[in-house]
């Protein structure tokens, strides 16, 4: 028995390193990354429908707890205004206080600090352009984090998608009835505005500063799929106290 120890043990030696070379070779995910979709005559998400983890230390907004939560939200929130500082500028929104929900997710996650980072994705000349994704992992982490929902429409409130009108794109996931997709939002460009959007997507705000920047990003050149050519990224969002 003693002649078969050596072996024994070399063999032993031979299996962990093949295991730690298997271990080493094991690829992580990668982040998944936008499509773009959508042409000038409607507005189109592509939130992916990716499984959010459970987790028990934070909050995460789920398609059953969203409405609750926002409707709480909103009713201590005494400001309107956020200033959105790009790469190539910046401008300020105010939105509606009779638009309660998208009003209340974009003062939360302008406060969770979701669009810092992200970019100007899509840009249609003289029409809109639209923001609050990117195709990295960071705003991925963040989506997941805050948690997977979206909002439904509230297009009765007499909000016309004028030109500089900010509304919400409408997400591509089972959604037969345009429910809106929380971390994206479209900046209408058109003068004097983009009429046949109006009934199919909430318009939310409105910019009342810095309207020159929009029209600069608008002004940007494109690739086939409407995604700058150079990145305009959203440095940081704050909500003006």
């Amino acid at each position: 028995m003693s002649a078969f120890k050596p072996f024994y043990s070399l063999l032993l030696v031979a299996l962990a390193c093949l295991g730690c070379r298997e271990q080493s070779n094991e690829k992580l995910p990668k982040a998944e990354q936008p499509e773009m979709v959508g042409d000038a005559q409607g507005i189109r998400s592509d939130t992916q429908k990716a499984p959010v983890e459970k987790d028990t230390t934070s909050f995460v907004l789920t398609e059953d707890n969203a409405i609750d939560f926002f409707f709480n939200y909103q009713k201590d929130l005494k400001v309107n205004q956020v200033r959105i500082q790009t790469s190539m500028g910046s401008f300020t929104v105010q939105l509606y206080d009779n638009v309660p929900y998208h009003k209340s997710n974009f003062i939360y996650l302008t406060r969770k600090g979701y669009f810092d980072n992200t970019m100007f994705h899509r840009v249609v000349p003289n029409f809109i352009i639209q923001g609050g994704n990117a195709d990295n992992q960071q705003t991925a982490r963040k989506r997941k984090e805050i948690g997977r929902y979206l909002l439904p429409p509230d297009t009765r409130k007499g909000h016309k998608h004028h030109r500089g009108t900010i509304s919400m794109p409408s997400s591509e996931i089972d959604n037969p009835h345009m429910l809106a997709s929380p971390f994206e939002f479209f900046i209408v460009v058109t003068d004097p505005g983009s009429y046949h959007l109006d009934g199919n997507y909430t318009a939310f705000g409105r910019v009342i500063q810095g309207m020159d920047v929009v029209d600069r990003i608008n002004q940007v050149p494109i690739d086939d799929g409407e995604w700058p050519m150079k990145n305009i990224y959203i440095e940081k969002a704050e909500v003006l106290e």
